[in-house]
């Protein structure tokens, strides 16, 4: 890539979307029995409370953009189709069938009878539409299901049970879309309030279980609908679910969540450190160790032209080589953790092993770096025409035991070629407007969670065309290729060469496999998991 092509590449504005900074289960789990086990047989009633790391921020589905947030949604809100999380096979839910056609630009759902919203409104056809409508007209607010609904026209009521949804270019990646809760359905009323009322207020679903309460950063309390009757077919029983509330609880530090699980204080706790992993299995407590599916953990380039370090072609393909991912698992992690081999996860359709594009070379990171003009300095760090080789790491805390001590070990690692990584540790709140605005080097992305390899083009794909001739212009044509494919050997090529172009440029660093260590009670039964990595409680109960 020339220094031209680099300067248009950072003139493009790009469709991102903020790191999934606390990742829940990952399809390599999804057929996982439950934690604890079968241990007898299910029964109603309880409460179970499960302690997030951080805040879900926003209740809407289709706005929600954190996995404990997803987490909760998909309690909530139903779909149309669903995903089993084994072979990855579409099934229906609330759409009975659906036709598909051949230019895969028009999708048809003909619809089940009987769905209602817990407010009493009946989902139908226009339901469809309305919350498609609604989801395109939240745009850039519906990160990732604006996304989803990319080249959409309209959806047409053909009847009060047949939907018919119009692209006006073929969409691979849809009907997938159409299992996640960022498509999932809420009433009227839900759709009549503003967006920030909508993150706010509870939002009114079809799903087993409806928002009572909704305390910002402390909790998020639901209970169960009884009468809920028609549970995705991938479901273990049919009628209402089991546990009678579910209290989602905020408990930031990565410690104090351990202790309130070997205490009984909670049921079950997200995101458990490696190093608390031993302690807790000692203590008969139940782990789930899963990898997801997506993009991996990573440090993301920021699209903006004012940041003249990044603008330099050899600095980002420099970072790539000077990390040494085995290092970082080896010393701060576990055996649970893997070292990335591409952007894309392992367990993520279309995944290429491409190591040999992102292996530890010191020797090449310097190579590049000296060609690229960058002279070491008295302290060892570089400089060109006066300026120091310095980058600034966003990072938003997730809850994660080990994350600081990773950005450390990464910022050791880069001096050693002569780059200065600083580590800028910020609150969402804090963090949120810089990343709107591109104002950043780079910040820490925790992963982004689904179960096909679109999720290229919804990180890295420019929302505005790039300039022709650009990096971006060919990553471009070819995320965009990959959707239009229906043949999938022909797409797997394109997400292939989407890779390699990806980390070839440096626009997504990897770092290791996103990966969650889950806790739980072991008289907690029944958890189950979607192939989108979130925990689902529908199926779950409390032994005695």
């Amino acid at each position: 890539m020339s220094r031209a092509q680099s300067l248009r590449r950072f003139g493009r504005v790009r469709t991102l979307v903020i790191p999934v900074l606390a990742a829940a289960l990952a399809a390599s789990a999804c057929g996982s029995d439950s934690a604890g086990g079968a241990g007898g047989s299910p029964k109603s009633g309880g409460t179970l409370t499960f302690a997030f790391g951080s805040d879900p921020t926003c209740l809407d589905p289709q706005q929600i953009q954190l996995s404990e947030g997803l987490t909760i949604g998909r309690e909530v809100v139903d779909t149309l189709t669903d995903q089993d999380p084994k072979t990855l096979r579409i099934v229906p839910w609330l759409a009975e069938r659906w036709d598909v056609s051949p230019d895969a630009k028009t999708f048809t759902f003909h619809l089940r009878s009987g769905v209602t919203f817990s407010d009493g409104a009946v989902f139908d056809a226009t339901a469809v539409q309305k919350n498609f409508d609604a989801v395109v007209a939240l745009g850039a607010k519906a990160t990732l299901g604006y996304a989803y609904l990319s080249g959409y026209v309209r959806t047409v009521v053909v009847d009060a049970h047949t939907a018919r949804v119009e692209f006006k270019a073929p969409n691979a990646q849809f009907l997938q879309a159409t299992t996640t809760p960022s498509l999932g359905f809420v009433s009227p009323a839900s759709l009549s309030r503003t967006p920030a009322q909508r993150c706010s207020q509870p939002p009114v679903g079809s799903g087993p279980f409806v928002v009572d309460s909704y305390a910002p950063n402390q909790r998020v309390t639901l209970s169960r609908r009884t009468d809920y009757a028609w549970a995705s077919p991938l479901a273990r029983h049919t009628g209402a679910a089991y546990l009678n509330k579910i209290v989602f609880t905020v408990v930031a530090e990565s410690g104090v969540r351990t202790g309130s699980l070997k205490s009984g204080q909670v049921d079950g706790i997200s995101q458990v450190s490696p190093q608390d992993a031993l302690g807790l299995e000692k203590q008969d407590l139940v782990l789930l160790p899963t990898i997801h599916s997506g993009i991996v953990s990573n440090l993301h380039a920021s699209p903006s032209p004012d940041r003249p370090v990044l603008r330099d072609p050899s600095v980002l393909p420099a970072v790539q080589r000077a990390i040494n991912r085995k290092q970082l698992v080896d010393t701060l992690l576990n055996d649970d953790f893997k070292p990335a081999t591409s952007i894309l996860g392992g367990n993520t359709p279309g995944h290429t092993d491409l190591s040999s594009l992102i292996s530890f070379d010191p020797a090449a990171a310097k190579k590049l770096l000296d060609t690229g003009g960058w002279q070491p300095g008295r302290d060892g760090i570089r400089t060109k025409d006066g300026r120091r080789l310095h980058l600034d790491v966003l990072w938003v805390p997730s809850g994660f035991g080990p994350e600081q001590s990773v950005l450390e070990l990464i910022q050791q690692q880069l001096a050693e070629v002569g780059i200065e990584l600083g580590v800028k540790r910020l609150s969402l709140a804090q963090f949120t407007p810089l990343y709107q605005s591109n104002a950043y080097d780079l910040f820490w992305a925790r992963g982004t969670t689904r179960a096909d390899p679109d999720i290229l083009r919804t990180i890295f794909g420019s929302k505005k065309p790039a300039a022709p001739g650009s990096a971006q212009a060919g990553i471009d044509k070819l995320l965009n290729d990959q959707n239009a494919t229906v043949d999938t050997t022909r797409r797997n090529q394109l997400v292939e060469q989407a890779q390699r172009r990806i980390l070839e440029a440096g626009y997504g660093i990897p770092v290791f496999e996103q990966t969650s260590i889950m806790g739980f009670s072991p008289k907690v039964k029944g958890v189950t998991f979607t192939a989108h990595s979130w925990l689902q409680f529908f199926d779950t109960w409390i032994a005695s």
